[in-house]
């Protein structure tokens, strides 16, 4: 017999005990399915920038698709820095200071099989800044238009080179990028650019394609093995992506086996988690549950009505009701991150509080805020709330909560204060990046055009945030976002509360997983132990 044929036949034989043995025992060919409890109340939307604030974002928009610039979620143990998706490099030209040239990446393919470049990427900006163009949708035109609204113009260099022309010099604009998610051209023009037709078979570049969405009831992705980036190839096959707004409902989901991975387990359920062998993880993040003060108008304009209200929080004892899943706040940036400084910050003093309320007329001192029952990042929102009107009350606050669904208040963010009749509103916020931070106190991206909730305006923060967004040296700026941040807190531009340390928990099947200090993360990485 010759060598070939005796080699062939070892082949045949080793491939019918590999048969034989998948049928014993069912193990080689098994799906491996990741089944994760979000807090979102609804599926994320997923025909290009989700909703259900950014827990769309990390579940439906990363996964998806692709953005040019992503954060670095691969570790745990430092802060989140920036590193190249669909384009690969990105600099200033340095004859003019309005004009960023993007490298694109070659040979990326979207799930459809059309290639990305160029042209696609032009088509997918213009979508979402020119309502000309035939696949443009007020929805997504709104969900960007703080990260889309200095852009001027971007034009094609070559089939793998852009650049974007802005409105005024913009040395962070690099930070826009990871919340703009590409769409395949040829999916939606195939669709008739309606995005609802394309949401039937939507195509992005991401990590994961879409399977299958029951309305209202779940989402099912299956990895893209073909993705660009091999280290970000899932290591499962399937995930199943499951709304359950009520933290209750999450917990006993993951007991009962249900799922496997949850997000904000209720702090007085982490004992109970830990007998059953649950895997619970934390981190350190730039996140806080603040109320996002009315500036403009109303109580809050009093600068003293405001730090009345930072002085009467006892936040220890919001950290107690949270099981220690907080840590005391003082501003938008937590202690751990660079950009902090030495703010003063507020203590618990309710003399202090009563008095300044005093002081500025308004005692007792009636305020509106809106509150949601759930939502990304909202932590246990309705007991959380409840204490902290306990706290204001107790020192000359009449508080009166209008308690929404978590879209409803992303509107209210989005649209500004100006449409709405309310003093705050508990708005769970993350520094995300120094551009967001910067946009987010200056008078000139007051909402709806920024993030400027509440009109927040001060000319010698204006000031230094214009300084700091036309120099590209960070020996410049870092030094004035951290000054800014140091001056907002005096201000009290928030009610500061507690940052939360964005509990998980996970089934003892759950490895891999690495909680970086974001509010992004990736879930690549899980493997899925057999039962």
């Amino acid at each position: 017999m010759s060598r070939s044929r005796n080699a062939g036949l070892l082949k045949a034989a080793g491939f019918s005990l590999t048969v034989f043995f998948t049928a014993l025992t069912g193990v080689a060919q098994a799906e491996t399915v990741l089944r994760i409890a979000m807090t979102a109340a609804d599926i994320p939307d997923w025909r290009g920038q989700p909703d259900q604030g950014f827990e769309g974002n990390r579940f439906v928009g990363n996964t998806l698709y692709d953005p040019l610039i992503e954060f670095d979620l691969s570790s745990a143990e430092k802060e989140v820095t920036l590193r190249p998706g669909l384009a690969t490099a990105w600099k200033i030209d340095p004859n003019d200071n309005k004009k960023w040239i993007f490298d694109l990446r070659q040979g990326v393919k979207f799930h459809d099989g059309c290639d990305w470049n160029a042209d696609s990427a032009l088509w997918n900006f213009d979508r979402l800044i020119s309502d000309k163009n035939p696949a443009f949708t007020p929805y997504n035109f709104g969900r960007t238009r703080s990260r889309t609204n200095n852009i001027d113009r971007i034009e094609k260099i070559s089939d793998y080179q852009i650049a974007f022309y802005t409105k005024t010099p913009e040395s962070l604009f690099q930070y826009n990028m990871p919340f703009l998610f590409m769409l395949s051209k040829c999916a939606v023009e195939k669709a008739g650019n309606n995005l609802d037709e394309f949401a039937k078979a939507p195509a992005g570049s991401g990590p994961y394609k879409f399977a299958s969405v029951v309305p209202h009831e779940r989402m099912e992705l299956v990895k893209n093995p073909d993705y660009w980036d091999k280290a970000r190839i899932p290591k499962h096959d399937r995930v199943v992506l499951l709304p359950m707004p009520e933290a209750t409902t999450r917990v006993a989901a993951l007991l009962s086996g249900q799922v496997d991975f949850i997000e904000a387990p209720s702090p007085d359920t982490i004992p109970a988690l830990k007998a059953a062998k649950m895997q619970i993880t934390t981190n350190i993040y730039p996140h806080t549950w603040p109320y996002l003060l009315n500036v403009a108008r109303g109580p809050f304009k009093d600068v003293r009505v405001r730090q009345a209200a930072n002085w009467a929080m006892n936040r220890q004892e919001m950290v107690d009701l949270l099981s220690g899943l907080a840590q005391p706040s003082s501003g938008i940036y937590v202690p751990q991150q660079k950009y902090y400084g030495k703010p003063a910050e507020y203590g618990f003093d309710q003399k202090k509080a009563t008095a300044l309320l005093k002081e500025a007329n308004c005692y007792p001192c009636q305020i509106n805020i809106a509150i949601s029952t759930s939502g990304s990042g909202q932590m246990q929102p309705l007991p959380m709330n409840e204490l902290v009107k306990e706290q204001l009350e107790a020192v000359g606050f009449k508080v009166k909560f209008d308690t929404l669904d978590w879209n409803a208040l992303l509107d209210i963010f989005f649209k500004g204060q100006e449409k709405f009749p309310y003093d705050g509103i508990n708005f769970s916020s993350g520094a995300t990046d120094p551009l967001n931070f910067l946009k987010s106190q200056m008078t000139r991206f007051k909402a709806p055009i920024g993030g400027n909730w509440g009109w927040y305006s001060n000319p010698e923060v204006d000031e230094m945030a214009e300084k700091a967004l036309i120099s590209p040296d960070p020996a410049v700026w870092e030094p004035l976002v951290t000054k800014i941040h140091e001056i907002i807190v005096k201000d009290a531009r928030n009610l500061f509360i507690v940052s939360d340390l964005n509990p998980r928990a996970m089934s003892p099947r759950v490895k891999g997983f690495v909680q970086a200090q974001s509010w992004f993360q990736d879930i690549e990485p899980i493997e899925i132990l057999p039962k």
